[in-house]
């Protein structure tokens, strides 16, 4: 089967959010209120969900947010190829500038597709975050 990108729904997106980005906490402090709104996407591996992010547009802007891989494939290019393919998503919907609210120690990460910090910085949970956004091209 290999690996495909694809829409999921996101009570799908809980269970990698919780392992990866919040295991102390309980499983509904990764739910989000706004999930009714957003686009969800998981990358399965052989059919394995693997990786898994949410996509939030209004107008011409749009945030991702809740972008989780698994820890034991993390390094695999599986994150890389799913942030690429959100950021045709958007793209394709005629989004403008596309951001997010990255952990600081992964802000790195997002600086390789062009997303670049801004001021806006802040601590939730204990974890230090910074604002990261990109314009896209039209």
């Amino acid at each position: 089967m290999g690996v495909i990108v694809k829409e999921i729904e996101a009570a799908d997106t809980w269970g990698l959010r919780h392992r990866v980005m919040w295991p102390e906490k309980s499983i509904d402090y990764v739910k989000l209120d706004e999930d009714k709104d957003g686009v969800h996407f998981g990358l399965f591996n052989d059919e394995r969900l693997v990786s898994v992010i949410s996509l939030f547009i209004t107008g011409k802007e749009a945030q991702f947010r809740k972008f989780a891989t698994d820890s034991i494939v993390q390094g695999n290019g599986y994150g890389t190829k799913l942030l690429q393919h959100v950021l045709l998503v958007a793209q394709q919907n005629k989004v403008k500038t596309i951001w997010c609210n990255a952990r600081v120690d992964k802000a790195s990460f997002y600086k390789r597709f062009g997303l670049v910090e801004t001021d806006q910085k802040f601590n939730k949970g204990g974890i230090d975050y910074v604002m990261m956004q990109k314009t896209l091209a039209s």
